[in-house]
């Protein structure tokens, strides 16, 4: 009886995590890859279907949306929606609080910050939204959520006891622990707009020494950036503030996906 609620519960687990085990099929086939980050706080949504649609054309593996301030609950719909009608790729949900959920999203990162002093933003939010998330059937892809030097808006908003850019045993402390604890994902950021990425020493430390694929952002300025981290071990980059900067969004794009699959810039 156990052994077959275990193969139940397996199969069940497998057909519900598709969008995670599109990303491990991505990572798996090209070695690295980009995701592209929408704010909707920083979007006019008149402009959402054509970054959306050069996100795409760009070579992006999936689309994040969220940020570290939460929006509307009815104005992050409208987002998500004109995301997915422009594109067909995978919309994740990155949420700040309880207000990033979104009904019509493929996915969530179920994440929790793990350095933050408020045991708000550790396990608090997550109870709170997690019947909500199985109510909508959003897949939930559960991520250990690391915040580094400097930190940025997140830092601030979640309360992080900031991890110091030269203590990358201190990072990895918390990367295993949240494969030890079934994560699926462990993502080291910097903060949005932080003037460098996470040092590619630390990348190198945590993804030499954890089993579950690591995630860098924040800071991202350069496809040479990405492509270093890469090369240290991080199998997903994600870029947000320089898109948003950006003149030619599918050019940008096209030209971080190049340099995260190790190909010319």
């Amino acid at each position: 009886m156990w052994k077959q609620s275990v193969e139940t519960y397996e199969k069940r687990s497998k057909g519900m995590m598709k969008i995670y085990n599109y990303l491990l099929e991505e990572i798996e086939e090209k070695g690295a890859i980009h995701l592209s980050l929408i704010d909707p706080e920083r979007v006019s949504l008149n402009d959402v279907d054509k970054i959306a649609r050069a996100i795409e054309k760009g070579g992006s593996s999936a689309i994040m949306v969220g940020g570290s301030i939460g929006v509307m609950q009815c104005f992050l719909d409208e987002v998500v929606k004109e995301v997915k009608s422009s594109s067909s790729l995978p919309v994740i949900l990155f949420p700040g609080d309880l207000s990033g959920i979104s009904r019509h999203a493929d996915a969530i990162f179920f994440m929790s910050l793990l350095n933050s002093r408020n045991p708000y933003y550790i396990i608090g939010a997550q109870a709170l939204g997690a019947p909500l998330i199985k109510k909508l059937g959003i897949e939930a892809i559960p991520m250990g959520y690391i915040v580094v030097e400097p930190g940025g808006t997140v830092g601030y908003v979640g309360d992080a006891r900031l991890v110091p850019r030269k203590k990358p045993e201190i990072a990895l402390s918390y990367a295993l622990a949240a494969q030890f604890m079934g994560m699926k994902l462990v993502y080291l950021e910097a903060g949005s707009g932080a003037e460098e990425p996470i040092p590619v020493s630390m990348v190198k430390v945590v993804s030499e020494n954890v089993d579950i694929p690591v995630i860098a952002g924040g800071g991202i300025k350069a496809p040479e950036q990405a492509r270093d981290l890469a090369e240290a071990g991080a199998k997903i980059i994600v870029t947000g503030t320089v898109l948003e900067k950006a003149k030619d969004v599918e050019e940008t794009v096209r030209r971080f996906v190049k340099a995260v699959e190790s190909k010319k810039i």
